[in-house]
């Protein structure tokens, strides 16, 4: 049959065996986005596509993707690891070097003293530090008193470094505070001016004295201060010390006539350290004074007068005569009855404990007896035989002409109304005339 008349193949007219020359090219075919949804009991849809074939990946393929993925992650932790032990192996070797470096000996040749101002930091006190030769390294100073965690423990003052002290041994000395204390011994029997006058001329005491205290509020001891401490904080320590030294010895006194107060027991002691410069004779003054007062006799002691002329100046600088004997101050007691009118000098606290505790004598006389001591008597005639040896002793020594002796005294004492022994008049002075000078005292350390 002729093809011509045969009803056209749809299968052919797509592509025969061989495709035919003609026939157009197949069209791809388009995947809805958004596919109808499946009947229900049917297959799974198929996952959605975005329209553009993908190539298939092989499992093959895939692993060496992972595989890939891990090395590079391996390799990145392990240069961060090797990275962070060099650092840590640099910084062990530097703190290792480091306090080696705190802990050997210094550069310091001999011993040396620095002084560290209030308020200076660390930096600050290495810097010090290094230029007084005590260290090299200030920064590495520093670093290691802030790794022990004292830098806020450092105090100011005046320290002692020894020759070849470590870093370590630097900071603990500063930490410790134990700066160097300086010494100033008061003597007893000194006015509150003559202290104040000391304090004054201390070269390492700084700050100015507004007022003189009070007499009899210091106590005379050894002080220690650090350098730089002002000597009205020296005052106010000498004036503790007294009312707690006074405080307590009040306590333990026995009764004498007249002392009826702690500044009665001042007063009285103030006469006993300027009578005697003997620590062993304090005792048996204050027993004089004591007596004399339960028989109601004047004390009739010389430094009263010489207290009485010159005040806290404390020296008169010559020998008594016999106007200074009438002179009628508050403090004189040729003059006046009873103890004077307050202390006539600071007196320590031996002379405190013999005025609040006097031994139980006779004695109502004492008088010099040439060798820097004194001769007692309990009556007037063994206490002319005494006064008759140190007159002796006086002229031998070529004594001036005007100076007076205890009995010469006596006899202007009733003129002047001064004292009259219960059995005779005329009675001789309780002690003698001082030198116009001061004998030298040793100082007493507490």
């Amino acid at each position: 049959m002729s093809s011509e008349g045969a009803p056209p193949d749809p299968k052919g007219s797509i592509g025969g065996a061989s495709g035919g020359a003609g026939a157009p090219p197949p069209r791809p075919r388009l995947v809805s986005s958004n596919p109808s949804p499946q009947p229900a009991g049917g297959d799974a849809a198929a996952p959605a596509s975005d329209g553009v074939e993908r190539p298939a990946v092989s499992p093959a393929a895939g692993k060496r993707r992972r595989r890939r993925r891990d090395s590079a992650l391996v390799g990145y932790l392990s240069g961060l690891f090797t990275f962070l032990s060099l650092l840590a192996l640099c910084a062990g070797g530097a703190l290792y070097y480091g306090k080696s470096l705190f802990e050997r000996p210094g550069p310091l040749a001999a011993e040396t003293t620095v002084m560290i101002a209030r308020n200076q930091g660390v930096a600050d006190i290495a810097d010090s530090l290094q230029r007084a030769g005590v260290i090299e390294h200030p920064r590495v100073f520093e670093i290691g008193v802030r790794a022990y965690g004292v830098h806020d423990r450092l105090r100011f003052g005046e320290y002692a470094f020894p020759a070849r002290v470590s870093m370590h041994e630097a900071m603990d000395i500063l930490a410790s505070g134990k700066s160097i204390e300086h010494p100033i011994t008061i003597p007893e029997g000194l006015t509150s001016l003559q202290i104040v006058e000391r304090l004054r001329d201390h070269p390492l005491l700084t700050g100015e004295i507004k007022e003189i205290p009070e007499e009899g509020t210091l106590l005379p001891e050894t002080y220690n201060f650090v350098r730089g401490t002002s000597r009205e904080q020296v005052i106010a320590r000498m004036q503790q010390h007294q009312k707690e030294a006074v405080a307590q010895i009040w306590k333990d006194r026995k009764p004498i006539p007249g002392v009826k107060t702690p500044q009665d027991l001042i007063i009285l002691a103030s006469l006993v350290e300027k009578e005697t410069g003997i620590p062993e004779e304090r005792p048996r003054v204050a027993a004089v004074f004591a007596n004399r007062l339960r028989k109601g006799m004047r004390l009739q002691s010389d430094p009263t007068i010489v207290y009485g002329l010159v005040g806290g100046r404390g020296t008169l600088g010559r020998s008594l005569n016999r106007t200074d004997i009438r002179s009628k101050t508050p403090y004189n007691t040729y003059v006046v009855s009873g103890l004077p009118a307050g202390p006539i000098a600071n007196p320590g606290r031996d002379a405190l404990k013999a005025a609040a505790q006097p031994p139980e004598t006779r004695d109502l006389y004492f008088v010099a007896d040439g060798t820097g001591g004194h001769a007692f008597a309990p009556t007037l005639v063994e206490h002319n035989r005494n006064v008759a040896k140190w007159r002796k002793l006086e002229r031998a020594s070529g004594a001036p002409a005007d100076r007076l002796t205890p009995d010469d005294a006596a006899a202007e004492a009733p003129e002047a109304g001064g004292a009259v022994d219960p059995d005779e008049t005329g009675a001789a002075a309780s002690s003698s005339t001082p030198p116009s000078k001061n004998e030298p005292r040793k100082p007493r350390r507490p």
